[in-house]
């Protein structure tokens, strides 16, 4: 509730849109955010559930500040709520910090609180509530994008909604694009959100698009800013794979400016070397759609994204978009008359191994010497024919290693040692 006093004073607006995903914990922390938000007179509409792109998208439709109520790919007992300032772009460093201060001053004294100048609302001037669905004008923004209209009949796809956001939108979208439609998990109860399916569990589509001969799967996560694709064969196709199709696609239509795409240290070797062999140029960033996003600004690029699935268009959305980013990928596939199996072959994957590690506390490498250093040995061990990389998680107790390498058997055992390091640094056990 003091979060929504703070963001209804540092970011003022006509009026205020607020969603959620599907967890149990939605709607009571929507409710007070939202009480927030209006006694400090905003006007709030609430939208529902709505996946966190959709936010976006209407934020900037109406030029006005969003909040989303959810934890993305996580369990179902986390949460946490994501801002977007007006105009559908996450909050810049000053407004964050601002926000903050604000939120700080409001609980270290709620009783005076309020600036003297700015009395809080009473009677008619509190802010007002209401709801109010937002879901058709996001539904008929995606199918423009669409290049033809509309996609094939023929084409079979099965969808993967992860109990989540995606339930609300997702089908809806697929079945007016034309495609013959399946779809998997839209039967959120509170707490099956993410749970053995979406695009953290996708063994079960994969099982899915065989059994059912379809064309293609598509594997949302709980807020549905992320996707992941199965091709008929069952095999995954990640957001690597996915990045480098429509990269290679809109390269050959003139569509991809300065011949760049920008991507994560995440991205696997594989794709620096089908995207060198295509003459498209790879800008690296940190891990985070933040990041990625702010160097496609300043760069002007149009394509980018993570490994994980989450890609923006960036002259489509402000944000990752997992359903705009499935309804790409087909468009593609429609286009060219080729299969999935067909464009994912653009890239070969090097042998990739991930790991995470349960910690007690999360810590900045820079403050455990002895583990950079044996991240630096592990490195130069495996020179250019592989690289490592040692990061905390930006949202859960979790050490992150990521080891690539040429071969499989290199990449094991580096990664083997790198655990055990983690491990012995800060005395946790080895998570999956």
């Amino acid at each position: 509730m003091a979060l929504g006093r703070a963001a209804a004073r540092v970011l003022r607006a006509d009026h205020f849109l607020v969603g959620r995903d599907t967890r149990i914990s939605g709607p009571l922390l929507q409710a007070a955010l939202s009480a927030g938000l209006a006694a400090e007179g905003m006007h709030v509409v609430d939208v529902g559930v709505m996946p966190t792109p959709a936010l976006a998208w209407a934020s900037a439709a109406e030029k006005v500040p969003a909040a989303v109520i959810s934890a993305s790919h996580n369990a179902y007992p986390d949460n946490g709520i994501k801002f977007f300032g007006a105009g559908g772009r996450k909050l810049s460093d000053d407004e964050e910090s601002r926000l903050e201060a604000e939120l700080d001053r409001i609980l270290s004294s709620p009783a005076t609180a309020s600036p003297p100048a700015e009395p809080p609302p009473v009677g008619a001037e509190v802010g007002r509530l209401e709801t109010a669905s937002r879901s058709e004008g996001y539904v008929a923004a995606l199918l423009e994008t669409l290049t033809a209209g509309s996609l094939p009949g023929s084409m079979s796809v099965v969808i993967d909604c992860a109990h989540g956001a995606a339930s609300a939108v997702a089908p809806e979208v697929l079945r007016r694009s034309g495609v013959r439609l399946h779809v998997l998990n839209d039967r959120p109860d509170g707490v099956n959100i993410n749970r053995g399916c979406g695009s953290t569990h996708p063994e079960g589509l994969q099982r899915a698009v065989l059994e059912r001969g379809a064309d293609v799967g598509l594997a949302f996560d709980g807020d549905a800013d992320r996707v992941l694709a199965v091709d008929h064969r069952g095999d995954l196709v990640d957001g690597d794979e996915i990045i480098a199709i429509c990269a290679t696609d809109r390269h050959a239509r003139g569509l991809l400016p300065g011949d760049t795409v920008v991507v994560t240290v995440m991205a696997n070797l594989g794709f620096r070397q089908a995207m060198d062999a295509a003459g498209i140029r790879v800008v690296e960033t940190a891990v985070g759609d933040r990041w990625v996003l702010e160097e496609m600004e300043s760069g002007g690029c149009l394509l980018g994204g993570e490994q994980s699935g989450h890609i923006i268009f960036r002259e489509l959305a402000s944000t990752g978009d997992g359903i705009l980013t499935g309804l790409q990928l087909l468009d593609v596939m429609a286009r060219t008359g080729r299969r999935l199996a067909e464009l994912a072959a653009v890239m070969t994957r090097s042998p990739q191994i991930l790991r995470n590690i349960h910690v007690a506390a999360r810590r900045p490498l820079a403050e455990v010497p002895e583990l950079c250093a044996e991240v630096e040995a592990v490195a130069a061990g495996l020179g250019e024919r592989g690289r490592v990389l040692v990061r905390p998680s930006g949202t859960e107790p979790l050490v992150r290693v990521m080891v690539e390498a040429l071969e499989l058997a290199d990449a094991e055992a580096a990664c083997e040692r790198l655990c055990a390091a983690v491990e012995k640094t800060f005395g946790a056990p080895r998570g999956a």
